[in-house]
């Protein structure tokens, strides 16, 4: 009766485990597939909201939106864009809030707004009219960095501010698009009927809302950037339903509270401990500190915020921190 060696024992153990390790592997790459699969396509939460989050991030980026194209029709992906969006609410009504202040002093305060996947940072700015729009002193050339726009203006704080060209992700950060008002000269404009601004009215209220040249002139608009969406006007959220469409990404955005008070937030992303944040995820911080008004701003490796002497966040720019056009100020 043939006896087998123990060298051929142990080749069979050993093949014996190989066999088992392919199996073992080759069962966890099918549970991995379904669950993506799952994560894709199941019509169940919490697969939709990932499916949706997948998506809307995507498709905002410049250069990313195969991740989205590849799984899912043109029909599909509309249809998701559509039940994560912003309702539009209109223009905000400067009369509703009380920001003029007799004194000029001021207080700031810096407040750690960390969330589930981000970190984020809240200034909250007592006297509004401290608030104010700056740009780089090279419009139509380059931008200029938050230090710069600091130094250069003495100013405590500083966040970027509105749209610009930036082609590719290439640009030189120094032409804006919309219209930039500053101190009450329109020092850049489109060649558009009506421009959509956030800014600051000579009553220090933040003002959000589409106008003409004319209107904004005879509004009194001190300072004023473009950008959007709007997430709060008037006290009323604009994102009831979905994330806001827009994805996971690092924004900024700009509010302000009915007794004047100014909420600059900053939430970092794209990096690891801070993936970033959605529109919902800003709006619902904004609120949670008495938010009245709420204005999106230039978000992605733009978000930046510059306060007593250093930048508190971390901008996701491989680069580091880029140039921009325009800022909004405390000084």
């Amino acid at each position: 009766m043939y006896k087998p060696t123990r060298q051929a024992q142990n080749r069979r153990k050993k093949s014996l485990m190989t066999g088992l390790m392919k199996w073992i592997v080759s069962l966890l790459c099918v549970l991995i597939l379904v669950s993506f699969l799952g994560f894709l396509y199941a019509p169940i939460q919490p697969f939709k909201y990932a499916r949706n989050l997948w998506v809307t991030t995507a498709m905002t980026t410049l250069n990313h939106q195969y991740l989205a194209k590849w799984f899912f029709s043109d029909s599909e992906i509309q249809k998701i864009l559509d039940s994560n969006k912003v309702d539009t609410l209109g223009n905000s009504n400067p009369s509703l809030v009380n920001a003029f202040r007799l004194t000029n002093i001021n207080k700031m305060e810096l407040i750690d707004v960390s969330g589930k996947g981000f970190k984020g940072y809240l200034l909250t700015v007592s006297n509004p009219s401290h608030v104010k729009v700056a740009t780089t002193s090279h419009l139509g050339v380059r931008g200029e960095r938050a230090e710069e726009i600091a130094k250069k203006n003495g100013a405590v704080a500083v966040i970027n501010g509105g749209a610009f060209s930036d082609p590719v992700g290439t640009g030189s950060g120094g032409n804006p698009l919309g219209i930039l008002i500053v101190d009450g000269k329109t020092v850049y404009k489109d060649s558009l009927t009506a421009y959509n601004i956030i800014g600051m009215n000579r009553e220090n209220v933040l003002v959000l809302g589409r106008y003409t040249l004319k209107q904004i002139q005879e509004m009194g608009i001190r300072d004023a950037v473009s950008f959007g969406p709007f997430l709060v006007v008037n006290g009323k959220p604009a994102i009831t339903q979905g994330d806001g469409g827009w994805g996971i990404a690092p924004r900024t955005a700009i509010g302000q509270k009915k007794d004047g008070t100014i909420l600059m937030l900053v939430i970092d992303g794209r990096q690891i401990g801070s993936i970033g944040a959605t529109l919902k995820d800003v709006q619902d911080i904004m609120l949670e500190y008495g938010a009245f008004n709420v204005a999106n701003l230039d978000g992605g490796s733009s978000s930046v915020l510059y306060y007593q002497n250093e930048i508190v966040n971390h901008p996701s720019s491989q680069y580091g921190e880029r140039y921009a056009p325009s800022f909004f100020i405390v000084k």
